[in-house]
């Protein structure tokens, strides 16, 4: 019988401990890109840590942030975001990279590129965007097709309810006239990145006490 449960121990920790492993070595640190790194920015700047830009890009200056961070949460200072800094920072567990839908988080990245281009009202290339003309573009970039403008953009793809959405999902609110007349593409986390008409491409909040109030609805465009 001790045998028995000898083997079935040992079977147990063989599937335990690949996955324990990899949970273990997720990090991000200097030099690494993406929406995750850019969640941390935002994450770190709302928390009044210095960070000169939101543009996914690990600096020296993010890394100067983590460190600050880490020191005041009494984790070793390494400027190396870790699962447990990560849990701490941002309120949820590190997923290792390659989880989800690859075409979703591709959009993201892309849309990520192009953090900073200015707001031009009619722009649809990297010189200068407005909403609709940024999520199109963005969108093409992966091979999907998106009308012109955010209304028409609304009456595509399928109705996504707001406790249900997820990354690459468009999310469109009222602003300068009623229905849909600004869009964005939702990151996670409560987050959406568009072509703001004050600050350009930027990532802003769901619940932002502007945004919360205009929010109309969302659309998904990549079903999986």
């Amino acid at each position: 019988m001790g045998y028995v449960y000898r083997i079935f121990w040992i079977c147990l920790l063989c599937c335990w401990l690949p996955a324990a492993v990899s949970a273990a070595d997720i990090s991000l640190k200097e030099g690494d890109k993406g929406k995750e790194v850019a969640e941390i920015q935002l994450k770190l700047k709302e928390k009044g840590y210095t960070v000169k830009k939101v543009d996914g890009i690990f600096t020296a200056d993010t890394s100067k942030a983590v460190k600050a961070f880490q020191e005041k949460s009494k984790l070793k200072p390494t400027g190396i975001v870790d699962a447990k800094t990560y849990g701490l920072l941002l309120g949820k567990n590190m997923v290792p990279a390659g989880k989800g839908n690859p075409k979703t988080q591709q959009i993201i990245n892309t849309s990520l590129q192009y953090l900073g281009v200015p707001y031009k009202f009619g722009g649809t290339t990297p010189k200068g965007f407005d909403c609709s003309g940024f999520t199109q573009y963005v969108f093409s970039k992966n091979g999907i097709s998106l009308p012109r403008a955010a209304d028409i953009q609304y009456k595509t793809g399928k109705a996504v309810a707001r406790n249900e959405l997820r990354q690459g999902d468009l999310v469109f609110f009222t602003t300068y006239e009623s229905g849909a007349s600004h869009v964005g593409i939702y990151t996670d986390g409560g987050r959406f990145i568009h072509a703001s008409s004050s600050k350009g491409v930027m990532i802003s909040r769901l619940d932002d006490v502007y945004w919360k109030p205009r929010y109309v609805g969302a659309k998904r465009m990549v079903l999986f």
